[in-house]
């Protein structure tokens, strides 16, 4: 009867550091591609997206697919209005144009999709300055997210992200005709889901459609200043 005891305490124990070691663990350096499957440039920054998809867990890539190409020969099955829209925002605040491949990090520093260079580089500094406003914590059960977030100080639109892990396309006509492109982390939706001012915050959204979501803290002036993967209650880990 000890044994047992003392098995289940160390198993609880166990647990608890765990949960105390996944809640404390740096943020995500998050990563937004806007891209399109018409666009013969943006398959080399696909690629990297990938890439960092599947060997860095302490960035949380993104490819927003953009409508804009969807005129000139191909349209993109997973183009949507609010990549647009978004892409639309970084470029006032960069003062700049959008274009594609663009790849933005952190919401701060934008540079060519394909430039390995410099998104390696920017990525680096986001991880070195660790700017984190609150802590998030998220669980999807079903069809529902629940979101948890920290105290902090300042103020920030909660987004949520639904994206697919992986798609693989032959593409038909346009740019990239007769060519088969594997994207990774495809954003379906974006959603914003509440607004974090300072004080701690539970919101109940519905998951959006997509196979995998993260969670992002958007301050006014489009830094992210948090960021988490959605983990699954079935799983009991996160995507």
């Amino acid at each position: 009867m000890l044994a047992r005891s003392l098995t289940a305490l160390c198993a609880g124990a166990a647990a608890l550091l765990a949960s105390h070691a996944y809640a404390a663990a740096p943020r995500p350096v998050v990563v937004e591609l806007f891209t399109s499957e018409g666009c013969s440039s943006c398959p080399p920054a696909d690629r990297f997206l990938s890439e960092l998809s599947d060997t860095r867990t302490d960035v949380l890539p993104l490819a927003f697919h953009v409508t804009y190409w969807n005129q000139l020969g191909w349209k993109d099955p997973f183009s949507f209005d609010a990549a647009d829209a978004r892409q639309a925002q970084y470029a006032q605040r960069f003062r700049d144009f959008a274009y594609t491949p663009e790849m933005v990090v952190d919401g701060k520093a934008e540079m060519v999709g394909s430039n390995r260079t410099a998104a390696s580089a920017a990525i680096d500094h986001a991880k070195s300055m660790g700017v984190t406003a609150a802590t998030v914590n998220a669980t999807r059960e079903g069809g529902r997210v629940s979101v948890s977030i920290g105290p902090g100080s300042g103020s920030a639109r909660v987004l949520l992200v639904a994206y697919d892990a992986r798609h693989v396309t032959p593409i038909g006509r346009g740019e990239n005709a007769g060519h088969t492109l594997t994207e990774s982390n495809v954003v379906r939706s974006l959603a914003t889901i509440g607004q974090w001012s300072g004080t701690a915050l539970t919101l109940h959204a519905d998951a959006g459609a997509g196979e995998h979501l993260a969670v992002l803290l958007e301050a006014d002036d489009g830094a992210i200043v948090g960021a988490a993967r959605v983990a699954d209650a079935s799983a009991g880990s996160a995507h």
